[in-house]
């Protein structure tokens, strides 16, 4: 009896795991592409803030590399990504009882274009936007700098993946 209980779990825990194998927690379908490349992505934004484009290109190769199986190279990828930071803008956004800013916001957005070699339908450009309020007493420097873009690249990257990627 034990070794027909053991047997039977071990044929079905066979099953649960090759049934898993082909399933993406992420819901990446990366098809049958293999490798990605992430060309620079030149700021082009009328409000220059230096550092902010190869900090984006690598936060979009991080997080291909970390929810896909692709492999990240530098030119003749399946896969690309390309494109141009248009906007990086800071506006007031609440007014106080005094007439001034409570809040300001930081939007950036990022024109993409994204070629599949081994798919050309799902080839697309698209813009990408996303925002970060800060109080209006704090200067974007610093920490609520770095924080701002950090949570806005995160958001634009997920919102990327998403597009190119996701099969939801």
């Amino acid at each position: 009896m034990i070794k027909k209980l053991k047997s039977f779990l071990l044929i079905t825990s066979s099953f649960v795991l090759i049934g898993c194998g082909a399933y993406s927690f992420t819901g990446a379908d990366t098809g049958n592409a293999e490798t990605f490349q992430v060309n620079f992505f030149q700021n082009n934004a009328q409000l220059v803030e230096p550092g902010i484009d190869i900090l984006f290109q690598n936060t979009l190769q991080d997080l291909i590399v970390n929810q896909t199986n692709l492999s990240l190279v530098t030119s003749g990828g399946d896969l690309t990504y390309e494109g141009e930071i248009t906007e990086y803008r800071i506006s007031p956004m609440t007014a106080t009882a005094e007439q001034t800013a409570a809040q300001n916001r930081l939007t950036i957005t990022v024109n993409v274009r994204y070629f599949n070699k081994l798919d050309e339908e799902k080839d697309f450009e698209k813009r990408f936007s996303f925002f970060f309020d800060y109080p209006a007493d704090s200067q974007l420097v610093g920490t609520v700098r770095d924080v701002a873009i950090e949570t806005i690249y995160e958001r634009l990257t997920l919102d990327i993946f998403n597009a190119s990627l996701a099969n939801w």
